[in-house]
């Protein structure tokens, strides 16, 4: 298939990510403008009033929980290439991860993600909001072991061919 199809396709809302056999690839961006891309991403976990207080107040054991998580979310961010088949490695220009609660059980995360390249960063802000969730998971579990994490959802995204969208 050449690039002219998969760009239709792309715009048409099918798959791009096959080849004519039907077979995974990972898409060609050579022919795509560079762009300034920026993706918003949330997720939150859910857990009993003590163990956000616990978080809120520094009690786990294990440290500071929210430090770690933005630390791990970072990592996630950086390394979504290395989790994810068909994404293209990135320079990233920054990774955004900001914690908020509702003051009973619910801690939320969002994460921004910005770079200038020929392809989004929806999968970096996902994966980092992810890793970041699963880092307060592993580091409340001795505590409280049915927490929820989810939902995890793109916000928003800019740039590219595509366009802007917002939840």
């Amino acid at each position: 298939m050449n690039s002219e199809m998969n760009n239709s396709q792309a715009s048409s809302g099918k798959l791009t990510h096959f080849n004519e056999q039907g077979r995974a690839r990972m898409v060609d961006i050579s022919g795509k403008d560079v762009t300034v891309r920026t993706a918003v991403a949330v997720t939150k976990v859910t857990m009993n009033p003590e163990t956000l207080e616990a978080i809120r107040q520094g009690r786990i054991g294990k440290g500071d929980v929210l430090a770690v998580a933005q630390i791990a979310g970072i990592q996630g961010a950086k390394k979504t290439s290395d989790w994810i088949p068909m994404c293209h490695p990135l320079a990233l220009n920054g990774v955004d991860i900001r914690f908020h609660d509702n003051g009973a059980d619910e801690l939320h995360i969002e994460v921004t993600v910005k770079t200038e390249g020929k392809t989004g960063v929806e999968m970096e802000a996902l994966t980092a909001a992810s890793a970041a969730a699963l880092t307060v998971y592993d580091m409340c579990k001795a505590m409280q072991k049915d927490m929820i994490i989810g939902p995890t959802m793109l916000q928003s995204k800019s740039g590219g061919k595509n366009g802007d969208y917002n939840r």
